[in-house]
């Protein structure tokens, strides 16, 4: 139970509620990124979610219901690499929007998780493996909780993020242009989550290439890091 949202007003900004149960993570921080990184028993610690000093942002919320089309079958590509690979800096977001436009994307079997990929000029790229994907050139702004957006409500389940999807989504269709990352945290903060709770909220400023973020919803606790901007190196 997850979500994203990339806003382009005055600003570029990025929003993340990580909602996860049973999983060990922890915030990696560094000159080039700030990554939530899962303890995978069999990988180790794998960088899945974050912010890059390129202006990229990676999320991967799972989609509810599962769907059985996203299992690995035959020649195609891993979604959860492509992600590493884009919040590594390895491949570019364009790079991978060509990748999955030519190739079949798969997930790891039995559960269907999609990608929320956004990069330094706004523009966004959602993944969902199985089912296709769509690109929006920088779209005044963006969600993806945890239902198909292809098939939005068609199919129920408890977890798909309708709710939260529409309480975002007109907080959004509210925001002015000075819409910053203080505005971003009151939208993470109000479709955040107790039941799979919501572990770690993050904010990403493109232009500043500043990451803040909370842990546990505690709000008022906030971390800040700055990034070393790749374009101006």
């Amino acid at each position: 139970m997850c979500t994203s949202i990339v806003v382009n007003k005055k600003k570029t900004i990025v929003g993340w509620n990580l909602d996860i149960m049973d999983f060990v993570w922890r915030v990696r921080t560094a000159a080039d990124g700030v990554t939530i990184e899962i303890n995978d028993p069999k990988e180790g610690w794998l960088p899945l979610f974050g912010a890059n000093s390129r202006g990229d942002f990676v999320g991967m919320p799972t989609c509810w219901p599962f769907d059985e089309r996203s299992n690995p079958a035959g020649d195609g590509e891993n979604v959860i690499l492509l992600d590493i690979d884009l919040l590594m800096q390895k491949k570019t977001m364009q790079e991978i929007r060509g990748i999955v436009d030519k190739r079949p994307v798969y997930s790891v079997p039995g559960c269907t998780f999609m990608s929320a990929l956004s990069d330094a000029a706004g523009n966004v790229l959602h993944i969902v493996p199985g089912q296709g994907n769509l690109y929006y050139e920088r779209p005044e702004y963006k969600i993806l909780t945890n239902f198909s957006p292809f098939k939005q409500d068609s199919e129920k389940h408890p977890w798909m993020g309708w709710d939260r999807y529409q309480k975002a989504e007109s907080m959004l269709q509210a925001a002015t242009d000075d819409f910053d990352a203080k505005d971003c945290f009151d939208v993470l903060q109000a479709v955040s989550q107790t039941v799979c709770p919501t572990v770690v909220s993050m904010v990403f400023d493109v232009q500043e290439r500043t990451v803040q973020w909370c842990e546990n919803r505690a709000w008022d606790i906030v971390h800040t890091v700055k990034l070393a901007n790749k374009e101006e190196m």
